[in-house]
């Protein structure tokens, strides 16, 4: 901008020769404006611009201090580069148009080129490689859209599965008919196969139709997250799409559809023969490794297509047996001669076909639990985020306060009106040891790991754990002699383990310490952190600074009375960068809700194919009491009563397997603390209820509904 809070505009170039770009802070704290000369080394420059947005500023902690942009050839006449200047250079690649193919290579030649020659502090930054907040928010937000992808994988199988089925037994009766007329096997299967891939064909490209739409939602949600045009749209995610709905389709449908060639023609004056049998071990073998093939290459995470399949997988199999068990134990438990009479009818329907009760119920819950399951996450990795950092996160962090200068920066800071900061000291360290052996970048190979041990750490000793660090490891001892506490990443990286004797060159002085603990760093929540802690309260003889971290009151001029009454410190304001997180949340936010809303549907489609599989079986029985004198109420209260029973029994199981996977996922794959409400099974049981019962009036109402001669004269004709 051309002044601060002015018009913004791009700058296509840089600075010209003599002038310089700056942040509005440092005009601030210098008392500086538009047109004014900077001292800048040994040159003074004018100032000609105000920064806004540096999209390549880096990730680095220093990179929050106010900016100042020059001319290159500006840059011998300063004088700032001289020898043991510490200077980085940052090398910007972009590719004309959306091709990122020139800038994948070229990432991947450089690459190439840093591991043979072995060039030390060179790596490659990116959106996801940036901010530790940024990257944990980008990087749960990527796995659960992965997650909401898998699970509406899985609703579609159930949903395809249930559907087929329920063809098949509609149309038993015509293929015995064609039987009988003299169509071969063979031809009958083969018109089956061409209907089913034409159908696949045609939902498919609905489907990928659809998802090309959508993607421009998502491109509006997250408007402005990325200045920059998508790349046009490939046809791998179609062929993707088709690929998936055939693989469901030829997995889950055809089996049992296929069945219909094998009906006998004695089906036409025997209906109790050529029903559809459960499919065999190999159909179903072949059918189960396809569909986890498939949900472990939606998932495109191997920890959470695991967890996610095998806690499915577990699922089904405990649903049916507690199902099973809870319909024998249904029949025992009613009363006939004291309980009501619409009462004694549903339990009659339930117990009497004991195994599609037991599909019913398994069906059911696993519809509801992918829905438990993604409420819960949603609900709770929702909050996770928004906790991490808070509205009221720290924006402000001063270093290099001195010892004398505490008591009355404190007073300052609390004169101010800043009632909570972070006050920690800060020691300047080197590790040289580990267990007595010379701490050398030669005995690691992990990049992160030489530039660690080619840089100074920022130590601190506390005799309290801070609030937002968590002990994982060992125990965290107030003042005890010698003991060490490290951050469970860097001990990862260096290969540290409890136990360890580190040494470290503080100052030209030497100190020693075990590895009495491990500690959980939460990176994401803007507030002081260090890598390596000491338990103790006071260390004597070890020169040190303090740090402190405070949100910054709204009073104008607050940050420079603070610098004019400390000139030596240094204060780094990250109020944009936390902007910046909280904007990129909201947007991420609206547009996980926004898929979550898709497989919500695909959720309650399952649940409506659940419910109505029966309808045609249960027009037949409905029609036979109502012939003989039961009234269209009593029936009524049956359907409510055992919708309302399968609903409840499958909403509970569901919670509660939703709340054990839920749990394997917030914590292996998630990687936050989650403890579920001991209401979600209650609650679980009773959205059960409600869900199906909703389905059921929707799909079945026309059952009770329907004329008892015509029902009757149908099932006679078939």
């Amino acid at each position: 901008a051309d002044a601060p809070g002015g018009a913004a505009r791009a700058g296509t170039q840089g600075p010209a020769r003599g002038t310089v770009w700056v942040d509005a802070a440092l005009l601030d704290g210098l008392q500086l404006g538009m047109g004014d000369e900077l001292l800048l080394g040994d040159a003074r420059l004018k100032i000609g611009a105000v920064i806004l947005i540096e999209p390549d500023r880096g990730a680095g902690f220093m990179s929050f201090a106010p900016r100042v942009m020059l001319n290159q050839a500006d840059l011998p006449a300063t004088g700032l580069v001289q020898p043991a200047s510490r200077v980085t250079y940052r090398l910007a690649v972009a590719a004309p148009g959306n091709n990122d193919a020139p800038v994948r290579e070229f990432v991947a030649w450089a690459d190439a080129q840093v591991k043979s020659q072995s060039l030390r502090g060179v790596r490659v930054e990116s959106l996801e490689s940036g901010r530790p907040e940024m990257r944990q928010t980008l990087d749960r937000a990527e796995k659960f859209l992965n997650l909401v992808a898998l699970l509406a994988a899985l609703l579609a199988a159930v949903a395809v599965g249930i559907a087929a089925r329920d063809f098949a037994n509609r149309h038993l009766d015509d293929c015995a008919m064609l039987r009988v007329l003299g169509q071969p096997q063979r031809t009958i299967a083969l018109q089956y196969l061409i209907e089913f891939a034409f159908v696949g064909l045609l939902a498919s490209a609905a489907g990928v139709a659809i998802g090309f739409a959508v993607h421009y939602v998502f491109v509006w949600l997250l408007a402005g997250l990325v200045n920059a045009s998508l790349p046009a749209a490939t046809g791998w995610p179609a062929l993707f799409g088709v690929g998936v709905g055939f693989t469901l389709l030829m997995g889950f449908g055809l089996p049992p559809v296929l069945q219909l060639s094998q009906v006998p023609p004695l089906r036409v004056i025997r209906r109790d023969v050529g029903a559809l049998k459960p499919a065999s071990i190999a159909v179903l073998g072949a059918g189960a490794a396809g569909f986890v093939a498939l949900l472990l290459a939606v998932s495109s995470d191997l920890k959470l297509g695991l967890i996610a399949v095998g806690g499915f997988a577990g699922a089904v199999a405990v649903f049916a047996v507690l199902s099973w068990l809870a319909v024998q134990a249904l029949r025992r438990a009613v009363p006939e001669t004291r309980a009501p009479r619409w009462l004694v009818l549903a339990t009659r329907q339930i117990a009497a076909r004991p195994a599609f009760a037991v599909l019913q119920v398994s069906a059911l819950s696993v519809g509801l639990l992918a829905l438990c399951l993604l409420v819960l996450l949603r609900t709770d990795l929702i909050s996770s985020w928004r906790q991490a950092t808070p509205p009221d996160a720290p924006n402000r962090f001063v270093i290099n306060v001195q010892p004398e200068q505490g008591d009355a920066f404190q007073a300052r800071l609390r004169a101010g009106g800043v009632a909570k900061f972070d006050w920690y000291p800060m020691i300047r360290g080197r590790l040289i040891a580990i267990n007595g052996q010379p701490a050398s970048t030669e005995g690691f190979a992990d990049e992160r790991a030489k530039r660690l041990l080619d840089r100074e750490f920022n130590l601190s000793h506390s005799a309290a754990l801070p609030q937002h660090n968590e002990v994982i490891g060992g125990k965290w001892v107030p003042d005890e002699p010698g003991g060490l506490s490290v951050e469970e990443g860097l001990a990862e990286t260096l290969n540290l383990k409890l136990g360890d004797q580190l040494r470290f060159d503080i100052a030209g002085m030497t100190t020693e310490g075990r590895i009495t603990s491990l500690r959980k760093v939460d990176w994401g929540s803007m507030r002081a952190n260090f890598f390596v802690m000491f338990p103790s309260s006071q260390m004597a003889d070890v020169p040190v600074t303090y740090i402190a971290a405070f949100r910054a009151p709204a009073t104008a001029g607050f940050d420079n009375a603070l610098s004019r009454e400390f000139p030596n410190i240094t204060n780094v304001d990250v109020s944009a960068s936390i902007t910046q997180i909280q904007a990129v949340l909201d947007q991420v936010v609206r547009a996980v809700e926004f898929l979550f809303m898709f497989t919500l549907a695909a959720g309650l489609v399952v649940l409506f194919a659940a419910v109505t599989a029966t309808r045609e079986a249960r027009a037949r029985e409905f029609a036979v009491m109502r012939a003989l004198g039961a009234s269209g109420k009593l029936l009524a209260q049956v359907q409510r009563a055992e919708l309302l029973g399968v609903g409840a029994l499958a909403g509970f199981l569901a919670s509660v397997a939703a709340v054990v996977v839920g749990w394997a996922l917030a914590k292996f794959v998630f990687q936050f603390s989650w403890n579920a409400s001991p209401w979600v099974p209650l609650i679980g049981s009773a959205s059960g209820a409600v869900l199906a019962l909703g389905a059921g009036w929707w799909g079945l109402r026309e059952v009770l509904r329907r004329p008892v001669v015509e029902t009757l004269r149908s099932a006679a004709v078939e």
